[in-house]
């Protein structure tokens, strides 16, 4: 088969103007950035199709490093729904530089399920999370500025808790020390870097209504502490207007289109192991407002992107989501089988009924939530037809809906038969009101122990001196009603990412505590995740190239 670029500039692009038309967005409101991408005005969103048409979340089984497909799923479902005569749009988050020249290559789907221009979106794109990078860097620019300039004052700050960030993996900048060479070039300090995704702007960024909120979130940032215990925040700094100037164009949801030409909304990028992992709510809301059918994604599995989807976006957002859908691939069953990775595309039976003690664990998890819930068999050319049926009576066993898809290969056409039960679902069974996993007025340490235990299946969880110290300080600022962010490795239900299959009997450790006081959440770092991710012994960096005019290695 063709490589995804291959497929991709074999496309004929519709002009991004044509695409908005079809959808019902007057060409006189489309902000061109070239011919094939734009941005869409936030006056748009109307917030009564909004709550009318149907919103369906796309999520996954624990991933593996073989892969499972969500996104190229999400766009495949969209196309399916489109091709039955159901006007779909999907709306997925922006990939990030780090893993695009790290391990993954791209993020913008595979096969004949794409986004196009996939180059453009899986590079620069429309430069929002540039802009997110800069307006980031800049408050850390003007903090230690304001450091500087009141060091031998009482206005001077005595912890500091904002660092920069780069869209780029890069380990050497985790822990580092700035201001270094003597007092001209500022006060020496130990800091660091996050990657752009796991930045607070992102979150903000996707999780804005408008840029009054915009500014208001960013003016909330909590930067430091004043030598007399007092919170500093960017509003004490006086910097708010000016950050959010920086983000004005970059707040408004980004339109693109399909292998099929269909409409497509990309826009915030943040990670679902270090950060809140969904799309922006503008962009849903817009997609919503245009679409009767909205397909949406959440970062890596369940426990980690769908369960931050629902206690935090949905919350926050006021969104009610119709369906969930659980992608499971071959593979990945028998990764969580316990089949060595060099052995799992080698049919294996076994392999793959014990995998599914891993989809029976996301399953009781969305049932949970109240969500009415379908599972996806993602299948490739190796796959055999006995080990989906060996998952397809396992779903009929527990009632819950299947379909396969080949929409990698077939794309529109292999996601009929997923896009007929996703409807069918939705029109023919009874909905629920979504259920959150704890209340707005639990405390931080019953919120984490609500997810961990009801989510991720832990025994009990540990808190280190830092951790502690952290929960008293939300107390004494009275945030305790944030909904809580946990990051941790994506791999596993524990914080073991060799943990494969359904973790037993584990501890969980928080580590350290973040204050994110604009986003309005509490990110719970856990294990040893890291929010600024190294790169891998051969980097897919090596394998991008530009051959004759071409981008090549992107996938």
């Amino acid at each position: 088969m063709k490589t995804d670029i291959e497929i991709a500039r074999e496309i004929e692009l519709k002009k991004i103007k044509n695409v908005a038309e079809e959808i019902g967005i007057p060409r006189a409101d489309v902000q061109n950035y070239g011919r094939y991408m734009a941005k869409i005005p936030l006056s748009l969103i109307d917030e009564e199709k909004v709550n009318k048409h149907n919103l369906i979340l796309v999520t996954a089984i624990t991933p593996t490093k073989a892969g499972i497909g969500k996104t190229t799923v999400s766009i495949g479902l969209t196309l399916g729904l489109n091709k039955i005569g159901k006007k779909a749009i999907v709306a997925l988050r922006e990939p990030s530089l780090g893993p695009c020249f790290g391990m993954k290559g791209g993020a913008a789907g595979g096969g004949y399920s794409q986004v196009l221009p996939m180059e453009n979106i899986n590079l620069h794109f429309t430069g929002d999370f540039h802009a997110v990078t800069s307006a980031h860097n800049m408050i850390s620019a003007l903090l230690d500025n304001y450091i500087y300039q009141t060091r031998n004052t009482c206005e001077g700050l005595k912890e500091i808790k904002w660092k920069r960030v780069l869209d780029v993996n890069d380990r050497s900048l985790r822990y580092i020390v700035s201001g270094l060479g003597g007092s001209v070039n500022g006060i020496p300090s130990e800091t660091g870097f996050d990657i752009t995704p796991a930045s607070e702007i992102m979150a903000i960024l996707c999780l804005a209504s408008g840029i009054d909120d915009l500014k208001h979130r960013i003016g909330n940032i909590l930067l430091g502490y004043t030598n007399d215990d007092r919170p500093f925040t960017v509003n004490d700094l006086g910097i708010a207007g000016a950050i959010t100037v920086l983000l004005k164009d970059a707040l408004l949801p980004n339109l693109v289109q399909t292998t099929e030409n269909t409409a497509a909304f990309i826009h915030g990028g943040p990670f679902a192991n270090i950060a809140h992992g969904c799309n922006s709510v503008v962009a849903t809301k817009m997609a919503l407002t245009f679409g009767e059918y909205v397909v949406t994604e959440a970062g890596f599995g369940a426990d980690l992107g769908a369960e931050k989807f629902f206690d935090i976006k949905c919350r926050k957002a006021g969104l009610q989501p119709k369906l969930t859908v659980i992608v499971v691939t071959a593979q990945s069953l028998k990764m969580h089988g316990g089949v060595p990775e060099n052995q799992i595309k080698k049919p294996n039976i076994q392999g793959i009924e014990n995998g599914l003690a891993n989809l029976d664990k996301h399953l009781g998890n969305m049932q949970k939530f109240g969500q009415r819930v379908a599972v996806t068999f993602n299948r490739f050319a190796a796959d055999i037809d006995e080990e989906i049926t060996k998952v397809a009576a396992y779903c009929k066993q527990k009632d819950v809906g299947f379909a396969v898809n080949t929409v990698f290969a077939d794309g529109g056409h292999g996601g009929v038969d997923l896009a007929r039960l996703v409807v069918d679902m939705i029109e023919n069974s009874p909905s629920a009101p979504l259920n959150y996993m704890y209340e707005d007025t639990d405390s931080v340490r019953d919120k984490i122990k609500k997810v961990t235990e009801g989510i991720y299946g832990a025994s009990s969880v540990v808190y280190t001196t830092l951790a502690e110290k952290k929960l008293r300080q939300i107390e004494s600022l009275g945030i305790t009603n944030y909904p809580i962010c946990i990051a941790k490795t994506q791999y596993s239900f524990s914080s073991d990412p060799k943990a494969y299959g359904l973790a037993k009997n584990f501890e969980l450790k928080v580590r350290d505590v973040v204050i994110n006081n604009g986003a309005g959440m509490i990110v719970v770092i856990m294990g040893e995740i890291m929010r600024m991710p190294g790169l891998p012994k051969e980097p897919q960096a090596k394998q991008i190239d530009i051959v004759n005019g071409f981008v090549e290695g992107l996938s």
